[in-house]
């Protein structure tokens, strides 16, 4: 069986590599000059079923209301996306209902679970380094009514096997002490011992070079341009290179998906959200951050990478734009300090990388996952802010589906045909 896969960022890679090991022939094209340049380079780093829940709690459109028009707000609309934001706009507010909220928090963490269990096997069986931690996250708070709304959903995460420890600012500072001198700004937090972090990049270019060893064929700076189809099965992909053929054909470029898939017809319910993040070396930073922490008041999260931070934070909506914003990285370097402070003087001297990537976000919150209406062509998109979480689920999940494997969990609750 042949089978292209389109895009190598971690989603691709991983529905590659499970290809491969169903016996396809896999050819993996990529328009960039390596696997995990784009939304898999720098992302936060966390491996976290603990935030298995949807951006579209109960409320948050009254929040959405509240940060209208302010640069600091952590989800921003930029105006130039709300021509193709309206119609998926009111699809996301729509599924903020308690009810469905939950239903989609408990499809999410199913999935992370499986895919974390899945990366660590993947992890031992091909030797991975990628400067991981296995000590958990720490999300902290700075407001009692913060604080027990997030004990609520982590009771709720425990039925569905996300393990959560509930503590008092003495248990905050036994499990990251360097949150010592922003005692008296927080009231406790919550640590969820089974979460991971690691760097995405480093993992996912690992996994593909393993892959390749395996006789997967990528196809570097290669655009696709255009779809093939004869009847209702798609035939080809048209390409710079010229048209490639195959049995089966994995969608898996991320934002870009749903501009691909419209031109066979299809609307996928996914939308670009802007993320930043900013890369530091802690160079002769005396202390160290032993795992995640998540300020959930400051919308912010700080991830150790070795003798590096990933600081990660805000959505921004704004279309397919990837300008990095001189703003909102002053913004992540200002939130950093008032959670880090004895880490600010480094930060002002230190040199930082800045990026920004597009994370595929579905209108509900879940991944798309499986077939589509069209013969021949898988859907392996849509993860928004879990994309390293979910990834080696979801594409384990579409390779089982792909080969005509019986999927570790139920694919109705992933695929497209649940819009409708």
């Amino acid at each position: 069986m042949r089978v292209v896969v389109v895009g190598s960022g971690l989603l691709g890679v991983a529905a590659a590599w499970f290809l491969r090991r169903a016996g396809a022939e896999v050819t993996v094209l990529e328009r960039r000059e390596g696997a995990a340049l784009e939304t898999s380079f720098a992302n936060a780093g966390m491996l976290t079923p603990s935030m298995a829940d949807p951006w579209n709690a109960p409320g948050v459109f009254w929040k959405v209301l509240r940060w209208l028009g302010r640069e600091d707000s952590p989800m921003l609309l930029r105006p130039q996306a709300l021509p193709s934001m309206l119609g998926w706009g009111l699809r996301f507010l729509a599924n903020s209902t308690p009810e469905r909220y939950l239903r989609n928090t408990a499809r999410n963490a199913r999935l992370a679970n499986y895919s974390l269990a899945t990366l660590r096997r993947l992890r031992d069986e091909l030797g991975l380094a990628y400067d991981q931690r296995t000590l958990g996250t720490l999300k902290v708070f700075r407001s009692h009514e913060a604080m027990r709304h997030m004990v609520e959903l982590a009771r709720f995460l425990e039925e569905h096997g996300v393990v959560s420890r509930v503590l008092d600012v003495d248990g905050v500072l036994e499990v990251e002490p360097t949150l010592a001198p922003v005692r008296a700004r927080l009231v406790g937090g919550i640590h969820y011992p089974g979460d991971e972090s690691g760097d995405a990049h480093l993992a996912c270019r690992q996994v593909a070079e393993h892959a390749a060893r395996a006789g997967v064929v990528f196809r570097f700076g290669v655009e696709v341009t255009g779809l093939v189809r004869r009847g209702r099965r798609l035939a080809a992909v048209q390409t710079t290179e010229g048209p490639v053929e195959a049995d089966a054909f994995v969608l898996a470029a991320g934002s870009y998906s749903p501009l691909l898939a419209r031109r066979l017809g299809l609307d996928l319910p996914i939308r670009p959200v802007k993320g930043y993040s900013i890369t530091v070396p802690c160079g002769d930073w005396k202390e160290e951050l032993h795992l995640p922490v998540v300020d959930d008041d400051l919308h912010l999260a700080i991830t150790p990478l070795g003798r590096r931070l990933r600081v990660a934070g805000t959505a921004e909506f704004t279309g397919w734009d990837t300008t990095v914003r001189p703003g909102r990285i002053a913004m992540l370097r200002r939130l950093v300090e008032e959670l880090l402070p004895t880490f600010a003087p480094h930060l002002r001297s230190a040199e930082i990388a800045e990026w920004a990537g597009l994370r595929p976000m579905s209108c509900d919150g879940v991944p798309i996952l499986g077939p589509t209406p069209v013969e021949g062509l898988f859907l392996c998109t849509g993860t928004g802010h879990l994309g390293w979480t979910l990834a080696w689920g979801a594409g384990r999940l579409v390779a089982d589906l792909v080969t005509g494997r019986t999927p570790h969990l139920d694919p109705a609750d992933y695929a497209l045909a649940r819009f409708g």
